[in-house]
């Protein structure tokens, strides 16, 4: 007869997931259908949903939380791949490189922020104080509305790159030498190589990187708040600052309605994202 003693172990991990992600999932749903405070709550059904998409501010947040999240994530897969290939490739200093390349991961994202914010001063800026010392423009990185997103952009994709490359780097690793062994007695080139063996091999590594790039890239909240607060205006506003907003004023019903959203957006997107990614792999 089959033993029931394995299954106990499995109730300390339970007991946690239901404490820490069942309990407030399903209570996030409930309070976006009330109006709610610490002391009372009043039931108003899907109202805060209403008030919610009537809001002018979501209607940019979505477009930006879209174009921040898909931009931040194709460019960490293209410069992940690029910086794995150089470094798992026999360059000099190659253990000295890694490490500098992983190093904004361990740094902490508000602390990023903060220092991106100071260099990135319009006035008083290390960034334009060094294009303006050569004659370049010193545009206004986080006052312009036109490039105040994207400056952030450019720093999280600096921040997250890290982790891109070093699972790349696994992914490639992982590739048995003797493919590229054969490909070289055929005289294949370095292109051809690539193409045929490392990229097809690669590919359950990108898949990875794809779905955690562009999860983080659409919750994506802590660097935008420090550097920008959502500013100028709201251009550079995402839904996760929207919805803090809305905290901040008071309205927590209608900023949990927006945590729901937020999930509800993020799991449309990834669920059949993930499901492609995942087939393809099967595929191999």
């Amino acid at each position: 007869m089959r033993s029931f003693y394995p299954a106990w172990f499995f109730i300390p991990a339970i007991a946690l997931y239901v404490v820490f992600f069942a309990v407030p999932t399903f209570a996030g749903f409930y309070f976006s259908l009330t109006r709610w405070t610490l002391f009372d709550q009043t039931f108003i059904g899907f109202d805060n949903f209403v008030r919610f998409f009537q809001d002018p501010q979501l209607v940019s947040g979505f477009v930006h939380t879209f174009e921040y999240g898909f931009v931040t994530s194709a460019a960490k897969v293209v410069l992940g791949l690029a910086l794995a290939l150089l470094l798992t490739s026999p360059v000099l200093g190659r253990g000295y490189l890694r490490a500098v390349v992983f190093f904004p991961v361990l740094v902490s994202t508000i602390g990023i922020g903060i220092t991106f914010k100071a260099l990135m001063d319009p006035f008083h800026g290390i960034i334009n104080g060094v294009l303006g010392s050569v004659g370049l423009p010193t545009p206004g990185w986080l006052t312009d509305p036109s490039l105040a997103l994207w400056s952030v952009a450019a720093v999280d994709v600096w921040k997250g790159v890290g982790i891109a490359t070093l699972i790349f780097i696994a992914g490639i690793v992982a590739i048995p030498q003797e493919y590229f062994e054969a490909a070289r007695v055929d005289g294949a080139s370095s292109w051809t190589i690539f193409r045929n063996i490392t990229l097809p091999l690669s590919r359950p590594a990108m898949g990875t990187v794809i779905i955690l790039s562009l999860i983080g890239g659409l919750r994506s909240f802590d660097l935008i708040w420090a550097m920008t607060g959502g500013g100028p205006g709201f251009t550079s506003d995402v839904i996760a600052s929207v919805i803090y907003k809305q905290y901040q004023a008071g309205f927590y019903g209608l900023s949990t309605a927006g945590n729901v959203v937020l999930f509800i957006v993020v799991t449309a997107i990834m669920v059949p994202i993930s499901w492609l990614l995942n087939r393809k792999e099967a595929e191999l």
